[in-house]
């Protein structure tokens, strides 16, 4: 009697692993980053089969779109990745060696790079470090100038099993005086095009700052330049922000962060109407969202002089005293990264996500 009920016990113990082991196979696999996924290929054979096929690959990039890392380069050296998780976010090869010249990294969206040849006719590449895939893009029609400020948009969708992505560039018009013009790459067509919208303005934009959320691209000028990609038109909105201060993407809403004092101030996009509101108007284009402070435990005492110079969904990427430290909005959790790979004055930090995408 006990022999059957200890094999009746077995057998259920074996069918509640091989459950187990499904529900993460399926269900939680997709959501982890490739590093991470890359180093579970040796736990069996059934996941390293799943892993390894082009379907799991699309629904990796669809459910992991966490930012994890981010790219750092100064002007002239090759790039490299700094990480708040090294262990579950990384690249085979950061100085993106793979690609057939020296690059500089443009913009990143979803996993997805976009980057630039630094000699010769400045060719644009796409690729994915992770899997090493890349795609030359053709000459665009108009003069990008030396400093494109170019935006990748890449939205993973269950619907487009290969990549589907655009780049959009505002770049100052050959036709008229104070304009800036638009030409947008569309990988559907494989061609450039350059749209008809003209945004008449004295101000030119910061070709660093670029930033897409819902259709639209936002820079950085006197205020902020948006370029509605489904309605092909631009808007100049006034920002009365001065200082240090960035751009992102935050739950899907357009958000800027600076340093005011000792506090990070995080504010998100409220109100785009206030160019065309009666001067009584009490609706302000921003609104504030948190007031953080990194913890003095982690930076070695009080937070003094913080430089945002990334924020992105849950997390800012903040330099004081020559040192790198992440804050996490959700968790309020505050990370060293050490010093920068960089000591380069003007380096430039791209957020990334560790995807499996394919090109």
């Amino acid at each position: 009697m006990d022999r059957g009920k200890s094999k009746f016990l077995g057998m259920r113990n074996n069918k509640m692993y091989m459950d187990l082991s499904e529900i993460i196979r399926e269900h939680a696999l997709p959501f982890l980053p490739a590093k991470s996924l890359f180093r579970f290929l040796s736990v069996c054979r059934d996941w390293k089969l799943q892993i390894s096929t082009p379907f799991f690959a699309h629904n990796q990039s669809i459910c992991c779109g966490s930012t994890l890392g981010f790219f750092s380069q100064a002007p002239g050296e090759p790039p490299s990745i700094v990480s708040d998780d090294p262990r579950a976010c990384g690249v085979p090869d950061p100085f993106l060696r793979f690609l057939p010249e020296p690059v500089d990294i443009r913009s990143a969206s979803n996993g997805l790079l976009c980057c630039q040849s630094q000699t010769g006719n400045k060719a644009y590449y796409i690729c994915n470090p992770v899997t090493k895939q890349w795609k030359r893009l053709p000459k665009p029609n108009a003069n990008h100038g030396l400093h494109p400020a170019v935006v990748l948009i890449f939205e993973p969708s269950r619907l487009n099993f290969e990549a589907d992505y655009k780049l959009v560039c505002a770049f100052p018009s050959a036709d008229f005086d104070d304009a800036t013009e638009f030409e947008i790459y569309s990988s559907k067509e494989g061609s450039w095009k350059v749209s008809g919208e003209i945004r008449f303005t004295a101000y030119s934009v910061d070709p660093k700052s670029g930033v897409h959320v819902n259709g639209v691209v936002y820079w950085k000028s006197r205020g902020l330049l948006a370029y509605d990609l489904s309605k092909d038109r631009s808007q100049l909105l006034q920002s009365y922000q001065s200082g240090n201060w960035v751009l992102g993407s935050m739950n899907g809403m357009l958000c800027s962060a600076y340093a005011s004092g000792r506090s990070i101030i995080v504010q998100v996009l409220a109100n785009v109407h206030t160019n065309t509101m009666q001067m009584s108007s009490h609706a302000r284009m921003w609104e504030e969202k948190q007031r953080v402070t990194l913890d003095k435990e982690v930076v070695g005492g009080v937070a003094s002089d913080p430089v945002v110079v990334v924020a992105n969904g849950n997390k800012l990427l903040v330099q004081m005293a020559k040192k790198l430290y992440v804050y996490n909005l959700l968790t309020k959790e505050t990370k060293a990264l050490g010093m920068p790979p960089s000591t380069g004055g003007d380096t430039r930090y791209i957020p990334y996500v560790n995807s499996l995408v394919c090109l």
